[in-house]
Parts: structure tokens; sequence; C-alpha cells
């Protein structure tokens, strides 16, 4: 349901930019060109609550696919302050959330996939073993097979299509070792993470009931982060938008696509921009950062894209900081020196509103022990963090735990924005409102038995785990990497693990948006922002890296571009002495800074 007060006096805040009120009242297919700052989150849930309300008649809704799981409950969480609740007529998920729970759960078995009724998602530990048994039957070496993962994965998104010639011919090899694969995953009875959207363009393009089904529940689709999304996604809103009648409402910013090893093309975007039936918007205002970093970051960039700040923005700052004696050399002074300055110069600064971003997640490990031994408190986002930050389970266990510290009391987070979320991400055993109160009660009760901010956490989670996550997991077949996930840290946490003990109020503590400094490879740190950046580890070899091919220099270039459009006032590069990246470089020369 959605309130028309809400989002008509949100609306209102449009009006003084053009081209966001341009596309607020755009009526057919759409593309907004969105740079960053530009406010395109709040363009886009205004517009997605007035496409709700006035373009949409129940019980049919709107679908919008994300890039992640983050990018959703941003959303989500926006929607409801316009007063639309997430509800059988909204979606709001990943590309792969939408293809399973909407395409591949109810349609699978007769859209002809020949999958088997009880299929389920696999496990890590299952595609690694019909990963080693497919090698050993194609490729029959002695190398490690997992080295294999990333270019099996390129190839499968290659082909939407594998009834084309070049599906025999581009690469034999690896098409072979993609079907052995699939049919070991298929002997177990699983689809992985890749299968997800593969299945469902199948499905779609074989089946045009399906489309014309999907139309019916949903004839609007909003894409945000659309150059992010690949082929698999492109062929969907082909299918869906252009050939069955969905409308589209696509955000995007080609400047802003890092995710090309995941299958990204840009490119799309770009084509989609210049259809004769797509009404195409860019915004040109940054809100988010002063007007020095807006300039430096076309700099940045190596191209002008004419953006600019609105009157009375702050200018920014931008520092650049040559370090000796490696990462270590740069995670002390940044901890020893930057950082005591930065705090006593501006004692309103909230900590939690720094961000430190870097290429790789090894430098992670330096900065976070030079932070620990200087008892600066943070939150990692990278690969080496405690459990994976992309994990909806363990980010609504976060949320549980928050509640049982503090938030009984304070209401943040609130009791709906729990049970709603949780409601989500059990939905296969939370089907209507009554198994939703039945849920309700269940966890609340729990909740409340377990407020207390030293329990310890193995303790906290293994209640939660037994008593709610399991018993709501028996029907949900998406949810067998998630449980491994939650598996692995409590093991962690065991007596033979490597994390020291750890309290509930320690675990509370690591929750998005709390006083923490936060580190951040560059990668995980896109569509976030932050007043104050350091950006680490900025040297030839690592950005780019060394014997780059010409694309993924380009594609390094907008990684150094996202990374510095996160600061609102202040950008801190940080580099080796000798080996500044040639970004850096450039950067330097173009504001004439020594």
């Amino acid at each position: 349901m959605s309130d028309p007060a809400f989002y008509i006096k949100a609306a209102q805040d449009l009006r003084s930019n053009e081209q966001q009120w341009q596309a607020y009242q755009s009526e057919g297919n759409c593309v907004l060109l969105a740079g960053p700052g530009s406010g395109k989150t709040k363009t886009l849930t205004i517009k997605l609550a007035r496409m709700l309300t006035e373009n949409v008649e129940s019980p049919r809704g709107i679908a919008c696919i994300t890039y992640n799981n983050e990018c959703a409950r941003e959303l989500e969480t926006r929607l409801e302050a316009l007063g639309v609740s997430s509800d059988s007529r909204v979606f709001i998920g990943t590309v792969h959330s939408f293809s399973l729970t909407q395409i591949l759960l109810p349609y699978a078995k007769v859209a002809g996939l020949g999958l088997p009724d009880d299929f389920s998602v696999a496990t890590r530990q299952q595609t690694r073993t019909a990963l080693e048994s497919a090698h050993a039957k194609v490729i029959a070496d002695a190398g490690n097979p997992h080295r294999w993962d990333l270019p099996l994965s390129r190839h499968r998104r290659r082909f939407l299509d594998r009834t084309v010639p070049e599906w025999r011919t581009h690469d034999l090899q690896l098409t072979k070792l993609t079907e052995a694969y699939e049919a070991e995953l298929r002997s177990m009875g699983v689809i992985d993470f890749d299968d997800m959207p593969l299945l469902a363009v199948r499905a779609l393009r074989e089946n045009p009931w399906l489309r014309k089904a999907l139309v019916a529940k949903y004839p609007i689709l909003a894409v945000d982060e659309y150059q992010d999304l690949g082929l698999a996604l492109h062929g969907m809103v082909m299918g869906l938008c252009f050939s069955a009648g969905m409308r589209l409402f696509a955000v995007g910013d080609v400047d802003q696509s890092i995710y090309g090893f995941t299958g990204a093309h840009p490119e799309l975007l770009r084509k989609l921009s210049e259809r004769e039936d797509v009404e195409t918007v860019k915004l040109g205002l940054n809100y988010r950062s002063g007007s020095q970093i807006v300039t430096a970051s076309e700099y940045a960039l190596g191209e002008k894209r004419g953006y600019q700040t609105p009157e009375g923005a702050p200018e920014g700052e931008v520092h650049f900081t040559p370090c000796t004696n490696g990462y270590e050399g740069q995670a002390r002074h940044l901890f020893e020196v930057l950082l005591p300055q930065l705090l006593q110069l501006n004692p309103e600064l909230e900590i939690g509103q720094i961000a430190i971003l870097y290429p790789a997640a090894f430098i992670g490990d330096e900065l976070a022990a030079v932070a620990t031994e200087n008892d600066y408190s943070f939150i990692r986002t990278d690969g080496n963090s405690l459990y994976p930050r992309g994990s909806r389970l363990m980010r609504w266990l976060e949320q549980c735990a928050m509640w049982c510290c503090e938030g009984w009391k304070t209401g943040k987070p609130s009791v709906k924005n729990i049970i709603n979320e949780g409601a989500r991400l059990f939905h296969e055993g939370v089907v209507d409102e009554n198994s939703k109160l039945i849920f309700r009660r269940c966890l609340l009760t729990i909740l409340w038995e377990q407020r207390d901010a030293d329990v310890a956490l193995d303790e906290w989670l293994d209640v939660l785990r037994s008593e709610v996550v399991y018993p709501m997991s028996t029907k949900a077949r998406s949810l067998a990497d998630e449980l491994e996930v939650l598996q692995a840290f409590l093991e962690r946490l065991g007596p033979e693990g490597d994390v020291p003990k750890m309290s509930l109020g320690d675990f509370a503590g690591m929750g998005a948006g709390l006083d923490r400094i936060n580190l951040s490879t560059l990668h995980s740190a896109k569509g976030r922002e932050f007043d104050v950046v350091f950006m680490c580890g900025m040297e030839e070899g690592r950005i780019p890296r060394y014997n780059a091919s010409g694309r993924e220099i380009r594609e390094a270039r907008r990684l150094f571009y996202v990374g510095f459009t996160r600061a609102r006032l202040k950008v801190h590069l940080m580099f080796g002495a000798n080996n500044s990246s040639r970004f850096v470089d450039e950067l330097r020369n173009r504001l004439g800074v020594a």
C-alpha cells in the first residue's frame, strides 16, 4: 500500500531540478543517466511510489531489480519513508533473486527447463565438488580445478543462447567443462548462482506465455545500476519490455561500471539510452561532493562530463600523500598522523563518516592491524571480513543483535523492519498473513529473552539458529548458501576457531550506520558516501594492474573515479613515494600540484 500524500509532498523537492522533474513526469520507457551524487536514488524511489499509485492497479505491481542486496535494502527503506510498504505488489531485489523467486521457483517445471521438482540452490561445497568432478572428466590434469572458476563463469554468462555455432567454436574446452559442471549440479538436484539468470532468460525466450504472465503481474520494471547487470538482465529487458510490453524505468551511469570481471557490459546501457522508443534524461548536478572534488573527479575519469554543484556547495579538498615503507607505512601514517590531525581540526566530524578505501583486501589487513593497535574501531567490507557483507542472513542477524542490545529501547532498528526483512528472507515459509504472524510471535519472544549485550555471541546465535533460522529454512530452497555462511562463522567463534570470544554487543557494533571507521575495497564502496575518504594503495601495478589490457585500464580508471566520488568534503590519495598510479600523476598535473 502507498499513501499518495507522502510521495506527492516529496516530489515537490524534484521541481527545482529540471532533469529530475522530467524523469518524474516521464510516461513511457525512460532511462535516467545519473552520475555520482546526482540524487538518482531519491528520484527513483519517488518515481516508483508514483507509478505504483497512479499507473498500476492492485493486485498488479512493480518489480525493481538492483545490483546487490544492500541496494535493495536502501530502496526499501526509502520507499517505506514514502508510505510504500514491501508487500506482494512490490518486488525489490537482485537479478538473481528476481530470476529465482519470480521465474524459476514458480515456473521451472512448466517452462520445460529440465529441473527436478524439488531443486534447490547449491551450497559452496556443492559447487566446489561439481567443478572438481567436471575438471577430472574434461581437463584431466594435475592443476587446481578452482583456477577455472572465473573463466568458466565468464564463458557461461557470455552465451545466453547455446544454439549458436559460437558455443562450439569459441572455446570448446570451456564449453565441455561447462556442460560437465552443470550436469554434475543437476545430478545433485541443484542450480548455482550463475544458473539463476541464465535459466530465467532461457525460460522467457522459449515460453511467450511466461512473458505475458510476468507482464500481467508486473506491468512496470525498474532497474537500478543498469550498467553493472550484464547480458542476462539485458536479455530479460529486451524480451519483457520491448517484446512483451512491460514499461521500463532504468537508472545507471556508464562511468561507474566497475564489474567487468563479473560480466558487466556498460555499452548495453549506452545502447539502451540511444533507442528511439526510450526517453533519456541525464542528471547534471552533483549534490554530494564539494566543487573542487567534482572538478577533480572529471580529471580522475579522464573525460569531461560537465557536472556542476548547486549554489552554496562547499569547495572540498583534495590531498596527495606519498608514503614510504609499503602498505604498513601508509597505514601508520594514516592512523598515527593524518587521522589524529583530521579529528583535532574537525571535532564535529563523526568517525563513522570516514572511509578508508583500497584496491585489494590484503591491504585492508595492514590497515586493520594498525587501526587495532591504535584503538580505532572499524567495520570491514572486503573479502577478508569476518563474514561476507553481502549475506542477507548475516545482515539480518546483525539487525536482530542491534535490537537486543539497545534497539528495543530506541526503536532503531524498528521491530517492523526486522519482521519485514525476516519475512522476505524466509519468504518460502512466510507465505501469508497467518504465517507472518506466527513468525513475528516466535521471533519477538526469542529476541525479548535474549536482550543482553554481554552474552556470548556463539550462544546467542545458536539460540536464533535453532529456534528461528533452521525452522524457517526447512521450506526455503534458496537459503542453503546463507546457512553455510552462518555455520562457517559459528565455527570461527568456537573453541577451535580463529576469532576471539565475541559478545553480542561486539556483533551488534558491526552493524551499518554505527560510529566506526569504514574499511572497504573500492568495489564494495560503490553506492556509498562519506564526509572524508582516504584512498590507500593508489599505485601503478595495483590500479591499474601491471600488464592490464586496454579494457581493463579503462575499468581501473572508472574504479579510481568511483572511489574518488564517494567523498563529500575531503579526499586523501595515498601511495608509495616512488610508485604513484598513472591516474594520480595525471590528476596532480591537471590540478597543478607539485
